[in-house]
């Protein structure tokens, strides 16, 4: 069996993550026609919408939502706004949702979107704007037991608030309050689930944990570096300085900050939240990208966008962790250097899968019509993150591979099982 010839060359970071997926499945000898159904999202869909801007103007905006697989249960995945979103960025990202989904467990599939567009060059109400156009462009492709979007990049939980409004009035009156669940990571007010802001960073804390336990490397005192400083750079900064670590660099999109002593987080997250950005803070030395990476640590949090982690940084890094706080931030080959070096990498199909696992306690939350307190939020997050953990850990034994590939075996297995069980319809 073989996809369409005809496809075209994919994108560096989709042709990362399918080389990743096909390094598993070789390892397992992974079904013929599973592999042939994984190989290629489901749905792709592309939609152009026009949006007024506060001059009066208008401007016609591209948006993306791709679902690669439900054989597990409904889609499920974040939509990023960022001015290189991409059709192959989407797929990519959707497929590991798939994988990330599958591998913790979650009866649900894999899915992503985005709108090209630059947010900090739009005032407030361009966005809701925006925001409410792509939601109604994508009508009857989205649905709360069907496809279940969520934040990402430059998107929060205004922008779902806003999307779940403009979804919950084009379906019946009588039953809108049904469709609350229709994206998650809503403000509580909303809908919303506690420990869902701090979910991604809050199961990085949980992974570090145990990696810390195993290992005999004590949290408190160690020295930490992170890479990007938005929703999950910044609780997972915050959560690991409460645990005793000190965060001894940080860098964003507008430049790089360090100090041996410790940065002052709190006092960093409210500069961010005023300034948009870490430039400019006088609790730390501005570096450039190249000293930042090379600061000493024993924790790397790449925690911003793909692609971060080449062989050139590899080869400066210093830590003897990396947790992929974001998606595809190191690439192969320099993963491949870490691990000759000794280095443990928690991939991001484990590390940053704390945000759909508690995104599924929302919107189980959100059906059943409850709201659980935090502290059975972060108690069930933990055991299941764990557990993957765990999972992967014990495939990673058995195969002699790396705990990258070991993730991807026990998420294609689980797929491979209900392929198995079902059949293929017809």
């Amino acid at each position: 069996m073989s996809t369409q010839s005809n496809r075209t060359a994919p994108s560096g970071f989709l042709a990362m993550v399918e080389e990743r997926y096909r390094r598993a499945a070789d390892l397992i000898h992974l079904r013929d026609d599973v592999r042939l159904i994984l190989s290629q999202p489901k749905n792709v869909i592309e939609v152009n919408f026009p949006v007024r801007m506060d001059d009066g103007s208008y401007r016609l905006f591209q948006g993306y939502r791709v679902q690669h697989n439900n054989i597990l249960g409904p889609y499920k995945g974040g939509i990023r706004y960022h001015p290189a979103v991409s059709m192959d960025e989407v797929k990519a990202l959707a497929a590991l949702m798939t994988w990330k989904c599958s591998l913790v467990g979650l009866p649900l599939g894999g899915a992503k979107g985005g709108v090209r567009i630059e947010p900090r060059r739009h005032s407030t109400d361009e966005l809701m704007r925006v925001t409410r156009r792509f939601a109604h462009a994508l009508g009857s492709n989205i649905g709360v037991d069907y496809d279940i979007p969520a934040p990402d990049l430059g998107t929060d939980a205004q922008t779902m608030a806003w999307f779940m409004d403009t979804y919950m009035n084009s379906v019946g009156y009588a039953t809108r309050n049904l469709h609350r669940g229709v994206v998650t990571g809503k403000s509580l007010t909303c809908g919303g689930s506690q420990g869902r802001d701090k979910a991604v960073g809050q199961g990085i804390l949980d992974l570090i944990e145990v990696w810390s336990r195993e290992s005999g490397f004590p949290i408190a005192g160690a020295r930490f570096i992170v890479q990007g400083f938005g929703q999950v750079g910044s609780w997972t900064a915050l959560l690991l300085e409460r645990a005793g670590a000190i965060c001894v660099g940080v860098s964003d999109y507008r430049g790089s900050l360090a100090n041996p002593a410790g940065i002052p987080l709190r006092r960093l997250r409210e500069y961010v939240a005023i300034h948009g950005t870490i430039a400019g803070f006088g609790g730390a030395e501005a570096v450039d990208s190249e000293t930042f990476w090379s600061l000493e640590c024993d924790f790397a949090i790449p925690a911003a966008l793909e692609n971060q982690i080449d062989e050139r940084v590899a080869a400066r890094l210093t830590a003897r962790l990396v947790v992929e706080g974001a998606n595809g931030p190191t690439t192969p080959a320099a993963e491949r250097l870490l691990l000759e070096r000794g280095v443990t990498v928690l991939p991001d199909v484990l590390a940053n899968s704390g945000g759909v696992i508690v995104s599924y306690f929302e919107w189980t939350q959100n059906k059943n019509n409850e709201q659980w307190d935090l502290e059975e939020v972060d108690a069930r997050l933990a055991r299941r993150i764990v557990r993957a953990y765990e999972n992967a850990r014990e495939v990673a034994a058995r195969y002699e591979t790396d705990l990258r590939t070991a993730c991807y075996i026990v998420a294609l297995e689980r797929l491979e099982a209900a392929y198995a069980e079902r059949g293929i319809f017809p």
